[in-house]
């Protein structure tokens, strides 16, 4: 039991630090498009202009996207076989812990009646705001989505550098699922 209580703080401290640092990835495509017929793109300037972010932090999203889908081997172009768009959401997140922390037992709590007494209890809130960024891949021709792409996590960083590096990685870990791989 006291080894046990040493390691949790330990333990609460790692789930913390990973879920801070984490990107969550979902995507979904047609399984009816043919990917290895798509070799260009262009960006979709209606849809983008909708998106509910500073222009600066569309910039970085537009440049993470065009530096991913050119290191796949695809080119920017006036007439692309593909679009890509963006849009965004935000969620508030609130995480309560609630720790006893320090030794009890069972027993007699005079006017209290039995129940568990602990040395201390802590609880903390705590509010976050997650970032959620869709990448929507269009058929040119037909105008109908073929792949989107979804990543979230919190975006919020003082950093003008980490909050590149945090839009880097969101990007990266989405397009690293396209193309799909053929089933």
């Amino acid at each position: 039991m006291k080894k046990l209580l040493k390691l949790t703080p330990m333990f609460l401290l790692l789930i913390v630090l990973s879920s801070c640092s984490s990107v969550r990835v979902a995507t979904d495509y047609d399984r009816e498009a043919n990917f290895e017929n798509y070799k260009t793109f262009a960006f979709f300037k209606p849809g983008i202009d909708k998106a509910e972010i500073n222009d600066l932090d569309k910039r970085r999203i537009l440049r993470a996207i065009e530096s991913e889908l050119m290191a796949k081997g695809y080119t920017k172009s006036e007439t692309p076989d593909m679009l890509v768009s963006i849009f965004t959401k935000s969620n508030q997140r609130v995480d309560i812990y609630n720790n006893a922390w320090g030794y009890g037992a069972w027993g007699w709590g005079g006017y209290g009646g039995w129940g568990w007494r602990s040395g201390w209890n802590n609880n903390q809130v705590s509010t976050t705001t997650e970032g959620v960024l869709y990448i929507d891949l269009i058929d040119a021709n037909k105008k109908e989505l073929i792949w989107q792409g979804s990543g979230t996590g919190n975006l919020e960083t003082r950093s003008v550098e980490k909050k590149e590096a945090r839009i880097n990685e969101f990007v990266s870990q989405m397009l690293a699922q396209f193309p799909p791989e053929k089933k």
